[in-house]
């Protein structure tokens, strides 16, 4: 049985009016905020291995130390 890998946490400092901005466009579409950079981060990796490749992640035992 495969164990599931707990989520990571990210904490993030942004300008006010990047913050504000950020949650008005996730808003208008649908999203929370946390919802929307989770949204661009994905964007942002999809159109990073569509021109270099799947980026290669390390094995469980290596992520231990």
């Amino acid at each position: 049985m495969e164990r599931k890998k707990p989520d990571a946490h990210l904490g993030l400092r942004i300008d006010r009016t990047l913050h504000d901005k950020l949650f008005y466009v996730a808003r208008y579409e649908g999203r929370s905020g946390n919802g929307q950079v989770l949204y661009l981060i994905r964007q942002c990796i999809q159109a990073f291995e569509a021109q270099h490749g799947p980026i290669p992640l390390p094995e469980e035992d290596d992520k231990a130390e």
